[in-house]
């Protein structure tokens, strides 16, 4: 089964001082540590990269829009443009797997419970096998819950439509059978 890496909106915006991304440099190191596995086997990657207006932290174009220079694309990554939480609504994302003949997903990036949670569930509607590296996804702190409950919610509930796999996991299974679905 042919599968691909894709990296949902690790831009320099979601590194701002004083509003970090929870636990950023850790998430980095883990999301480098997969995408430098999957370099080794030659795995396609998708940077996907979101989109927003004039005066937000992603406006497109500007210095918060680019990719995190910690997880630099190489020449033969695809960057995919968006502008909703969905990386496939109104995008050639699905077009793009589509020739490269993926049938398998594996998800990481920011923001957990917006454009990871929405990501993967249309994956999965769409009918890939979805794995989401459950340590190389992240958020904030919201009013009601913390970025760590958020992102253990999510990991939970999202078990639903994607094996949910710790980076260890996903860097130890390439090149061999398929993550196994975690239980919990």
């Amino acid at each position: 089964m042919k599968t691909a890496l894709l990296v949902i909106d690790v831009q320099n915006g979601m590194f701002q001082e004083g509003e970090a991304v929870y636990k950023g440099e850790g998430l980095l190191r883990k999301i480098n540590k997969v995408i430098d596995q999957a370099r080794l086997y030659q795995m396609p990657i998708f940077y996907i990269q979101h989109n927003e207006p004039a005066g937000w932290p992603l406006e497109f174009g500007k210095e918060g829009w680019e990719i995190h220079p910690e997880i630099k694309p190489c020449n033969q990554d695809v960057i995919i443009q968006k502008k909703s939480p969905d990386s496939f609504l109104n995008t050639t994302l699905e077009a793009e797997l589509n020739k490269k003949e993926v049938e398998h997903v594996i998800l990481m990036g920011i923001q957990t419970e917006v454009c990871v949670d929405t990501t993967c569930r249309r994956a999965f509607s769409l009918g890939y096998k979805v794995t989401l590296v459950s340590d190389a996804h992240s958020t904030w702190d919201s009013d009601d819950l913390t970025a760590q409950g958020i992102i253990n919610h999510h990991n939970r509930i999202l078990r639903w439509f994607a094996d949910v796999c710790s980076s260890d996991e996903v860097v130890g299974s390439m090149g061999k059978s398929d993550c196994v679905r975690s239980k919990g």
